[in-house]
């Protein structure tokens, strides 16, 4: 059952990856925590599987409210409640469509590796390091949507303008998947149970059952973000020696010629 909880998530010890001598990937962190996400990102990593199990089963969303039940005991999730826990800004845009174009065209050329702008369709190896371990963050953590997580996309783009250029966003309101989707057990939304935990945690009277830890190699620490690095280091080589060896290939003979040297011999019977 944890399993569903913790697929794809992301999680963040800022004390940790702050400490880092890596100067761009500090810098990047410190943006993510101006954009008014650390108390979202970094809350306590305990996770109440019983209680969430209980709570998604029976939650529904009325007049942007998520109303529930855990143990028979009522709980009622506001926006104000969900700002107020995280620290989250409730002044900005409510949706990414709202952010300005010239903020997106900026922040294709600043995260890019050659400083030309990024191709939007392509893969996040056109960017620095630092953000393509920001893209990763914002399609696990805040979009929270299966998909392959080497490609950019509009939306994961756009979550990363507002970090890099420090658009004001209402994460308040946006982050309030559960309203727009009207599924409070989708998987999305369970890919926020560490944050539902935290929010359960305030109800006093709630009985929680016993908590466990998020697993330790979905937190980002100064250990894991090296391994981040060292990993997509390593697959960048990979790719530029397999594109070098294609090249060489096509230039010693003509693509007919490589075809002909596959092919199998006739044997006579």
């Amino acid at each position: 059952m944890a399993s569903s909880f913790y697929s794809n998530a992301q999680h963040v010890d800022f004390e940790s990856v702050l400490s880092m001598d890596d100067h761009e990937m500090v810098s990047m962190f410190e943006a993510l925590m101006a954009s008014g996400l650390r108390g979202f990102l970094g809350c306590p990593a305990v996770v109440y599987e019983d209680a969430l199990v209980d709570f998604f089963e029976n939650a529904s969303v009325r007049n942007g409210v998520i109303i529930s039940t855990v143990g028979g005991q009522l709980v009622e999730i506001s926006e104000a409640l969900f700002a107020e826990s995280f620290e989250l800004p409730v002044d900005g845009f409510g949706d990414l469509s709202e952010i300005p174009k010239d903020a997106i065209f900026d922040a294709r050329s600043i995260v890019s590796m050659s400083g030309e702008p990024i191709n939007l369709s392509g893969r996040k190896n056109q960017m620095k390091m630092p953000f393509r371990l920001l893209c990763d963050i914002m399609a696990k953590a805040i979009s929270v949507k299966a998909g392959s997580f080497n490609a950019i996309t509009v939306e994961k783009f756009s979550l990363i303008t507002v970090v890099v250029c420090g658009v004001k966003m209402n994460w308040a309101k946006y982050l309030q998947y559960f309203e727009e989707n009207g599924d409070c057990g989708s998987k999305q939304a369970k890919g926020f149970a560490i944050q539902i935990s935290r929010l359960l945690a305030t109800f006093p009277t709630l009985e929680l059952g016993e908590s466990s830890e998020f697993p330790s190699s979905k937190v980002l620490t100064k250990k894991t973000v090296h391994r981040f690095v060292s990993v997509n280091n390593r697959d960048g080589a990979e790719e530029v020696s397999e594109a070098v060896k294609q090249r060489a290939v096509s230039k010693k003979r003509p693509a007919a010629d490589v075809g002909a040297a596959v092919r199998p011999r006739a044997h006579n019977g």
